[in-house]
């Protein structure tokens, strides 16, 4: 399990263990928090293909899928 810290989630990089479409290293976005703040909404972007993608943040977690940096 990849240590996350929901504080510390905004900017952070991360590997895709398992890439698609060439797309491995990965950038947090955008991260939204409610009033109580409870992040509600997270968004990775692939550096390579600069495409922008909807994540539950928790996901990040698994460290099958997911390594904490560029790898």
């Amino acid at each position: 399990m990849n240590p996350v810290n929901p504080k510390k989630l905004l900017h952070s990089k991360w590997t895709a263990l398992q890439p698609v479409k060439k797309e491995k290293h990965f950038l947090v976005s955008d991260v939204e928090r409610n009033d109580d703040g409870a992040i509600i909404h997270c968004e990775i972007e692939a550096i390579m293909t600069r495409r922008a993608f909807q994540i539950d943040w928790r996901e990040l977690r698994n460290s099958d899928r997911w390594a904490c940096g560029w790898v």
